[in-house]
């Protein structure tokens, strides 16, 4: 069973910067495509947010507008981990973030419509106005 760890939430000044990381662990391929997703705070039953995702081929990415600038999503094969780079974050920002993976591509289907196999249990990110 593979398992996805995220890391590196925390609480930051509107403005600030934060590195999420995810590892995934046990029986892994290196050539997943990577997906960060938000949920927001009070909402455990209301969809997740996409945000960002990583082609597992030639490693092309996607961002959603809200996002698009100020988010940056780079993975590691060799360590089977994604980061996202957020940077100048703003108070509606705050939520669970959360990291996804699958051996599907986007050739498969539009980022944002992709369908990933793997998730992670979130790592909780707070930007304080």
């Amino acid at each position: 069973q593979v398992q996805l760890v995220e890391s590196g939430g925390g609480l930051v000044q509107a403005g600030g910067s934060l590195r999420l990381s995810c590892v995934a662990s046990g029986p892994t391929s290196s050539t997943y495509t990577w997906g960060w997703f938000r949920q927001a705070p009070g909402a455990p039953g209301k969809e997740r947010e996409f945000l960002a995702s990583i082609s597992r081929t030639a490693g092309a990415t996607y961002y959603v507008p809200a996002v698009k600038g100020r988010f940056r999503i780079v993975r590691d094969n060799s360590k089977n981990a994604v980061a996202l780079q957020m940077s100048d974050l703003k108070p509606e920002d705050t939520a669970v973030y959360l990291c996804a993976a699958t051996l599907r591509s986007f050739f498969d289907a539009d980022p944002p419509k992709l369908l990933y196999d793997y998730w992670g249990q979130g790592t909780q990110v707070t930007v304080s106005s």
